[in-house]
């Protein structure tokens, strides 16, 4: 395994991450998830995120029970907050009470003290950001958070963000958690060129499109029983991406995989590693097997011809307008 770097921060993280959204607490039992976890520390993957709000905070529990016994200095833990996790007003969102209350009680499902990396699950445009910030900024100098990061913020916010950090002497984000892949690349145009500029690393999400990259689906053809796409949480996140004249695209990128001495989902991987802001990719998996494909492509450099050719082949159906979005609840 290989390592990098979050950011400018001082902490290496592992090339490929460990994630649990739709996996941990719904879709795998927790025998399967265990094995999957220690498949991961098996393979050098240091780097585990969840969120509170996966699973409806059970992905957080079954996280913490698969890694106890583990050394907790030899790992990192990265874990989100904004979404709902409650019926009540302030069971959501980022302000100081929702934000301290959803670390206390993460830190309790992980079964930990701390967590090296706290992420802002989503812009919150009726908190003030001063006072998201401060509540942040607390919990650093508490110990219970050691870096900040952010997930699917746009380039303004992360912007504004760092101005009131830095008037305000308050820690900087470190980290921007966004959906990336060879299909997806929103990012590109604004929030890469800012980060780089500032020192944010990208912990990517969904870098094999959820799935669509391994070229599992096939135009033409039903999705496969039990995959993704027929999954009634995970379905409508990978709706975009299962129209026939991407899935013949990808069919397209098969040659180039082989060639590779590559599999697609391997290519993929390694080819959101080739962008250097990119400080680590989030692999999610339901078998140990498959985790332990995917972090094979720790350490893989995909030369010019191959990125070019990649590039060739899927013109016409890459999303990347900046001003798309992941959440359909995300307003202006």
């Amino acid at each position: 395994m290989d390592f990098r770097r979050l950011g400018r921060s001082g902490m290496k993280v592992s090339e490929i991450s460990y994630g649990n959204w739709l996996t941990h607490g719904s879709q795998v039992e927790a025998e399967q998830a265990t094995a999957c976890v220690r498949a991961a520390l098996d393979c050098g993957i240091t780097t585990f995120d969840t969120a509170d709000v996966y699973a409806g905070t059970k992905a957080e529990s079954v996280l913490g029970e698969a890694l106890r016994g583990t050394r907790r200095e030899s790992y990192e833990l990265f874990t989100k907050v904004y979404w709902p996790t409650g019926p009540g007003q302030n069971d959501r969102g980022l302000s100081r009470k929702h934000i301290l209350e959803s670390c206390h009680a993460s830190l309790r499902r992980l079964q930990t003290d701390y967590v090296d990396l706290y992420q802002a699950h989503r812009f919150d445009y009726e908190t003030p950001l001063e006072e998201t910030l401060r509540a942040f900024d607390d919990l650093v100098r508490a110990g219970k958070v050691h870096y900040i990061g952010v997930s699917e913020w746009k380039a303004a916010e992360i912007a504004r963000a760092l101005e009131i950090a830095d008037s305000m002497g308050l820690d900087r984000i470190v980290s921007s958690q966004p959906q990336y892949s060879m299909l997806w690349r929103v990012i590109e145009a604004e929030v890469v060129p800012l980060c780089v500029k500032e020192g944010i690393g990208q912990i990517v999400w969904s870098p094999i499109a959820q799935g669509v990259l391994t070229g599992k689906y096939l135009p033409g053809a039903p999705p496969p029983q039990g995959t993704r796409a027929t999954d009634p949480t995970g379905s409508k996140f990978i709706a975009r991406l299962m129209r026939d004249e991407v899935l013949e695209k990808v069919q397209q990128l098969r040659p180039l995989a082989d060639e590779a001495g590559l599999s697609l989902a391997q290519m993929a991987i390694a080819w959101v590693l080739s962008n250097p802001n990119v400080s680590s990719a989030i692999v999610g998996a339901s078998r140990p097997e498959q985790v332990r494909d995917n972090a094979a492509a720790a350490g893989t450099k995909l030369d010019a011809d191959l990125l070019s050719s990649i590039d060739d082949v899927l013109d016409g159906v890459v999303e990347s307008d900046p001003g798309l979005t992941t959440s359909p609840e995300r307003r202006p």
